[in-house]
């Protein structure tokens, strides 16, 4: 580990009947999203499958197919395991498909979903948040500022909204936040397609990381003040907006 978040221990675990794609999806997600830092050693085999809720012979199926992927590589020797190596640049086409394959109800549900759980999130933060808790938000707000590619900007957002939750101090929103962002935070990123997007919908709408790191800039000062009602209600509207924006991308799409 790098630094005191970056925890295999943030992944959820599957159903029990969870499958070895299910488990790569999870995985590869968590790697795009920066919840494993590029380098990063695993969990000894037998410790990440009772984690994920999976046998240990389908987690060793899954980390095969990440290796194939390229997403992780194994070492042998005494300081050997598997490390993380995370991509340059997320799977652009694959994020396209995946949304391409959801509804706007979809979205919405899901949103509703976050709508709750960040907003608890923010005020409980805002209760609860320490002083370098404070200064890793803030942070985290300067690196969206700064990333320069979609995938630093993924990672930046993302971070974020699960520091929030950590700060929170509960492990049942922190749990969800990161589920949430395995399903929407990638998404949120994706470059417009050359198709027309719906009338009255402005292109700024769908990708403005300015605009993004302002909103986070004003979650982590309202934690910072203690003021718990204004931090929720800056993270509900922050993610109202993310939902017209991943609404608007989606609509924008070319039929599959």
């Amino acid at each position: 580990m790098t630094d005191g978040w970056h925890s295999a221990a943030l992944i959820s675990p599957l159903a029990a009947a969870g499958r070895a794609d299910e488990v790569v999806q999870r995985v590869s997600q968590a790697i795009q999203l920066g919840l494993f830092v590029d380098g990063e050693q695993l969990p000894p085999e037998t410790e990440f499958a009772a984690q994920l809720g999976v046998s240990a012979m389908t987690l060793r199926e899954s980390l095969a197919t990440l290796r194939q992927q390229g997403l992780v590589e194994t070492r042998r020797g005494r300081t050997g395991g598997t490390f993380v190596r995370r991509p340059a640049t997320p799977p652009v086409g694959l994020l396209r498909e995946r949304l391409r394959g959801m509804t706007t109800g979809t979205l919405r549900d899901l949103a509703d979903e976050q709508f709750a759980v960040s907003g608890a999130a923010a005020k409980l933060a805002a209760a609860r948040a320490s002083g370098t808790d404070v200064r890793r938000l803030h942070t985290l707000v300067r690196h969206l500022s700064g990333a320069s590619s979609l995938g630093s900007r993924i990672r930046a957002d993302s971070r974020f909204h699960i520091e929030v939750a950590r700060t929170s101090q509960s492990e049942r929103l922190t749990h969800l936040e990161v589920e949430l962002q395995t399903r929407l935070g990638e998404l949120l990123w994706l470059p417009p397609e050359t198709a027309a997007l719906p009338p009255g919908t402005a292109a700024g709408e769908l990708l403005d990381p300015a605009a993004a790191a302002e909103e986070h800039a004003a979650i982590a000062a309202a934690i910072a003040a203690e003021d718990g009602d204004l931090a929720r209600g800056l993270a509900e509207r922050h993610v109202e907006a993310n939902l017209r924006r991943l609404t608007a991308l989606r609509l924008a799409m070319a039929p599959g």
